[in-house]
């Protein structure tokens, strides 16, 4: 009898697994054939999926390698090796499912794509808050509840790439090379409490754009049209967790696809505010929320619980935290790196939360991108305000045991300090610009400080000008920016003067871009539709960035700053017989230029030109300033 038994159980297992099974899509959902690494990781999503047979391909330089089936029965992971594969599509036997797969060819080879570098100016945008130019995005058919209201600072306001792409004119205008934008991937969470996922920072589709800013072609096209005209495209990616909403959620592949999966597979509906994480379900005792102490990941004498406080816990209760250790997750965050890279040929990243991910995976993700892509470039939100941690986490710094592979790190030192000096007088030993030659001093901390990306203001912060419309420190801030031995990065509206706080919502940093909306009477985006103001800051800045652009004593040169001096700050940038000379008159009174202070950078230069009015001044004396003057002077 138990021998009938069991050779009926072993009969209904077979049949199970050689059912014809169902499979509702697969991630990604096409490759490339050339790559340096010819492992693909197929995700293989369908009811019941996990009990297919076997799994095989007769395409010409195709293999399967391994099938893994994973905790839930709605999930299979198939290994290919593309060695000898060419482009064409092939033909998956999953479990007697036969499936279409497209192999396709790279348009260049990994070597040929070029990053950004300091010889750019990055400018950073929302799509939602910056211009709409398809008008149809208002509650998009299978997209959870949400609402387009521009009365309120933290609901989604209609902005779409075609807005953007309508745009790129502007851009090139100003003068910047390069647009990053916060995150364009799905984020179908519903509104909820007077708050959205507007900003873009809980993906629940890693291979679509957000429906409500566009397709994955109209992405494609804005990005070929901003490369015919010299714009690259920075794309904002998010390893360290995901959205509420991601099917992962609900049906979670395997027990350690998250961290902290336990309160997860328990709370499958939060009471929650999106923006906030506030919920009735968030005070269980299993869910471990972030302290956002980013410190012991780098602390010789952290705590296992301070570490995994960290690196473990949720960033919010609505955006799990991915668990980067799994080996099955990292592989599929890296090829939808690359995969983003080869389809819409983006030109760097932006890897949002960076130490809040698993450092050694993060790692392995950065040396297998620089070894696909050796010419690209990646930068990190590492949001500590010392330079000796940022530089840490920069590729072969000499302060860390551990490679990060890391190329580019983000200067919150600088943002740090900046905030700080534009409301003090530059005195004798540290208040003011004091801040600003203190934080570069610690550049030789650095393994590359042209690869460090400094900035005054972002999404995350309170804009320059706060409240005001204050403009003599802020031209102070922008000519420190774009001439200093740095990546610089713009935030949108500064050059029209947007101003605004955090003190109520961050929606509040985030206003719309006059002119960008249908209705705004306003329009910022044309000479005619600015105010005075905002025009003379335009030129300003216009002038400045075109200027810089393709400056080789700014992107190649040698820097050499001055302690401040009676309130009076000096840099200069050498290179090729060139020299480019900062001066910042860092109090609200007038001030002197001692010239003979600088002769070892000035030499027997006498005439030379302010870049910023066209005016010219006589190095053979000493130069009289005026309250927050800053001079950008060129010989």
């Amino acid at each position: 009898m138990k021998r009938t038994i069991w050779a009926l159980a072993l009969l209904f297992s077979v049949m199970t697994m050689n059912a014809v099974v169902k499979i509702d899509r697969i991630e990604p959902t096409d490759w490339y054939v050339g790559m340096k690494n010819p492992s693909l990781q197929l995700m293989v999503y369908g009811k019941g999926v996990k009990n297919a047979g076997s799994v095989a391909t007769d395409y010409p330089g195709v293999k399967v390698d391994s099938v893994v089936r994973l905790d839930s029965p709605n999930y299979l992971l198939v290994y290919l090796d593309l060695s000898g594969a060419q482009p064409g599509t092939m033909t998956l036997n999953i479990g007697g499912r036969k499936v279409k797969y497209e192999l396709k060819q790279r348009t260049m080879r990994g070597e040929e794509r070029r990053g950004f570098t300091n010889a750019d100016v990055l400018y950073m945008l929302m799509p939602d808050r910056f211009a709409s130019g398809r008008g149809d995005n208002d509650q998009i058919r299978g997209m959870n509840a949400y609402k387009n209201d521009r009365s309120q600072p933290s609901l989604r306001h209609g902005g779409d790439l075609e807005g953007i792409r309508q745009h790129l004119d502007y851009f090139t205008e100003l003068g910047v090379t390069a647009l990053w934008f916060t995150p364009v991937l799905e984020n179908n969470s519903p509104d909820n409490n007077g708050y959205s996922t507007y900003h873009g920072y809980a993906t629940t589709d890693y291979y679509r754009i957000d429906p409500r800013f566009g397709t994955n072609g109209e992405y494609k096209r804005l990005t070929d049209e901003a490369h015919a005209k010299g714009l690259k495209i920075v794309m904002d990616m998010i390893f360290n967790h995901c959205g509420f909403e991601h099917p992962w959620v609900a049906d979670m592949p395997s027990a350690d696809w998250f961290n902290t999966p336990e309160w997860l597979s328990e709370t499958k509906q939060v009471a929650r505010d999106p923006m906030t994480g506030r919920g009735k379900d968030v005070k269980g005792s299993k869910y471990l929320q972030t302290s956002y102490k980013l410190m012991p990941v780098l602390d010789p004498y952290a705590s296992e619980v301070d570490l995994r406080e960290t690196v473990d816990g949720w960033f919010v209760p609505s955006m799990p935290d991915l668990n980067q250790r799994n080996p099955h997750v990292l592989t599929y965050l890296v090829q939808n790196s690359f995969w983003w890279i080869e389809t819409a040929g983006i030109d760097g990243i932006r890897m949002d939360t960076y130490p809040y991910a698993d450092r050694e995976a993060m790692a392995t993700w950065m040396k297998l991108l620089n070894e696909e892509y050796p010419n690209f470039n990646t930068v990190g939100e590492t949001w500590v305000a010392e330079p000796a941690y940022t530089a840490a986490w920069q590729k072969d710094s000499k302060l860390s045991a551990s490679n990060s592979y890391l190329k580019t790190v983000m200067d919150f030192s600088f943002y740090d300090k900046l905030k700080q000096a534009k409301n003090e007088e530059t005195d004798p030993w540290w208040d003011g610009l004091n801040r600003i030659y203190n934080s570069f001093v610690y550049d030789y901390l650095y393994a590359d400080p042209s690869n460090v990306m400094a900035f005054i203001e972002n999404h995350d912060t309170d804009r320059f000008l706060e409240n005001g419309r204050d403009t003599l420190m802020l031209k102070q801030a922008l000519a420190l920016l774009l001439t200093v031995n740095r990546i610089p990065q713009l935030y949108y509206g500064t050059e029209v003067l947007m101003n605004g706080t955090k003190e109520v919502t961050d929606g509040n940093v985030r206003k719309d871009f006059p002119g960008g909306f249908p209705g705004d009477s306003h329009n910022a985006f044309t000479k005619e539709g600015r105010t005075q103001a905002e025009q003379a800051m335009f030129q300003w800045t216009s002038r400045l960035l075109h200027w810089r652009k393709g400056n080789e004593v700014i992107t190649k040169g040698t820097q050499t700053q001055f302690v401040p001096y009676r309130g009076v700050y000096v840099i200069a940038r050498r290179y090729q017989g060139k020299t480019v000379l900062l001066v910042l008159n860092g109090t609200t009174k007038p001030a002197v230029m001692d010239v003979a202070r600088y002769a070892e950078v000035i030499g027997a230069v006498s005439r030379v030109k302010d870049i910023l009015t066209g005016h010219y001044y006589d190095l053979s004396k000493d130069v009289q300033l005026k309250p927050r003057q800053s001079l950008i002077l060129e010989y």
